[in-house]
């Protein structure tokens, strides 16, 4: 059974995009989220921002999606989530900022 994951990709009014994440990020829906992850980086280069604040649990399937993106995301966490992301690596690879 897949845990509920909700993804929205939009637009900032600085003109970057994006991707909203809201639930719970584990190895039942990783496949799901890095379809999205693939689908909203630009090509052109310009990072997609990737919003975390509304992630409650975040495992390492999750984490292993995240990965092979680090050079073109920069990611919002709220305070649960960014010392995994410190641990992990995953702050040395990409911009983490507090959201």
């Amino acid at each position: 059974m897949s845990t509920a994951l909700t993804l929205t990709t939009s637009g900032d009014p600085d003109g970057s995009r994006v991707l909203t994440v809201v639930g719970e990020i584990d190895m039942s829906n990783a496949a799901t989220f890095g379809a999205a992850l693939d689908e909203a980086v630009r090509p052109d280069g310009e990072p997609l921002v990737v919003d975390l604040t509304k992630v409650e649990y975040l495992d390492s399937a999750g984490l292993a999606v995240l990965f092979p993106h680090a050079e073109r995301i920069a990611l919002v966490a709220s305070p649960l989530l960014e010392p995994l992301l410190t641990i992990s690596g995953l702050a040395e690879l990409t911009t983490v900022r507090s959201g």
